[in-house]
């Protein structure tokens, strides 16, 4: 495996794991974290090519990758907050330990698949043609501004820093590594009832402003959940996890006042 740094928030007895968005890293849930300092650990991985990881070097299955990196710190039963497709990687944690898992807060899940059948689904895909012709074609520039015009939170390709854009071009191929996992559900986090067997306080959150995919997704997703409930920013787009960190504090803060375990 590859090694991966991970950023740690407080020093309380409980432990929470923070799975960050592609394009991301660990220390963006500084603000989520800060409030707990007292009550929880935090444990906040960077994914392959992310923050102060190892380049991906596009071997292996990235969910599979990034799975075990976070099942690694799992040690004991957390909380487990995820964004984008650290939310999915938290949802395949709970669904393969649910022993381990106090609650999960999952903010946009980008879990495609889920919405199949629903005409967001459709739509979606008509719409990314263009990113996914870049990326079948291996054009990473192109696709980079393709998938950040969708999932960069409304921020302009333009506006990022060259550095940021040269940053979030490499990454590229290993989005495209994602996919398989995404779109097409390679890894059966949709098959047989493990949805409803979850037993833990399951938390969606999404922004009022993000993709209509996302609705579709957690439509899916929570008729099958016995314990689920969404939560919408009005204002945020799919970046609320950090653009709107109190929304997922707040959701952290009633699991841990409860109790939950």
């Amino acid at each position: 495996m590859i090694e991966f740094p991970v950023t740690r928030f407080g020093t309380g007895p409980g432990l929470a794991l923070l799975l960050h968005c592609s394009l991301a890293h660990g220390g963006v849930w500084r603000k989520v974290a800060a409030p707990f300092a007292q009550d929880l650990t935090g444990l906040a991985p960077d994914m392959p090519g992310h923050g102060k990881a190892a380049p991906w070097d596009e071997q292996g299955d990235i969910h599979d990758v990034v799975t075990a990196q976070a099942r690694s710190l799992l040690e004991r039963p957390a909380h487990l907050v995820g964004h984008s497709f650290g939310a999915t990687v938290a949802l395949r944690l709970a669904l393969e330990q649910p022993d381990k898992v106090l609650s999960l807060t999952l903010v946009e899940p980008v879990l495609f698949a889920a919405a199949r059948g629903q005409a967001e689904f459709d739509a979606y895909m008509g719409e990314s043609q263009d990113f996914l012709a870049a990326q079948q074609a291996q054009d990473w520039p192109r696709m980079a501004q393709g998938f950040f015009s969708a999932w960069g939170g409304g921020m302009a390709w333009d506006d990022l820093p060259p550095k940021a854009r040269e940053t979030n071009t490499a990454l590229m191929p290993l989005i495209a590594g994602s996919n398989p996992s995404l779109i097409d559900d390679c890894h059966g986090l949709l098959d047989g009832d493990g949805l409803e067997q979850l037993r833990m306080p399951v938390t969606f959150l999404r922004g009022g402003q993000t993709q209509p995919i996302v609705a579709a997704i957690h439509r899916s997703l929570m008729a099958r959940i016995p314990q689920a409930r969404e939560i919408v920013v009005p204002q945020a787009g799919h970046m609320l996890a950090i653009t709107h960190p109190d929304a997922v504090s707040e959701v952290l803060r009633e699991n841990v006042t409860v109790g939950v375990s």
